[in-house]
């Protein structure tokens, strides 16, 4: 992994401190969506490690409960020329769907549709973060549903003391960049 690519996303994420809440230390990647240096390195790392790690993969699934998953899922599932699959809050997908509550403090219910992947296909689950992980593991369990074969669920950035990757059942898990 190249560490300048590395730095200049690291450098492209900015804490805000008590938001949304007193206590909160936010890390918003709104400056490593507007720099298209940085995003591109952003890419570049995540496509070098998925195709490292999987020579066979069907689709990215992007974990999309407020859309920031679409933002890093859609450009890495074209650049390896893959299709790309939404998992969005309930009532934002037309068609039949399953449906699953997330296990976060949201009470959010997401939702794919029933036809997103057939049995055995190999999927890589990506969003920007990783908190408690109630979220990525509904998403994770809508994918078993539908008897996909999750490879791996794949951040940007983890915050470790939350421990959300403990939620994920033993789905391997990989973050770009970690927070205590």
């Amino acid at each position: 992994m190249s560490d300048e690519r590395l730095r200049r996303v690291r450098d492209r994420v900015r804490p805000f401190p008590d938001f949304p809440e007193p206590g909160v230390l936010f890390r918003d990647i709104s400056p490593l969506l507007k720099d298209p240096v940085a995003f591109r390195a952003l890419i570049d790392l995540l496509e070098d490690h998925v195709r490292a790690s999987f020579p066979k993969i069907d689709f990215i699934v992007g974990e999309c409960l407020d859309s920031r998953g679409f933002l890093i899922g859609t450009p890495l599932a074209q650049r390896l020329g893959i299709g790309f699959v939404p998992v969005r809050k309930k009532g934002k997908l037309p068609g039949q769907t399953k449906t699953k509550a997330a296990l976060c403090s949201l009470q959010a219910e997401l939702e794919v549709q029933s036809d997103a992947v057939e049995p055995g296909q190999k999927v890589v689950v990506v969003d920007d973060l990783l908190a408690t992980g109630g979220t990525m593991r509904a998403a994770c369990e809508l994918l078993k549903r539908l008897k996909a074969e999750i490879l791996e669920c794949l951040v940007i950035i983890e915050l470790k003391a939350l421990k959300g990757s403990e939620k994920l059942n033993s789905i391997p898990f990989y973050s770009l960049l970690q927070y205590d």
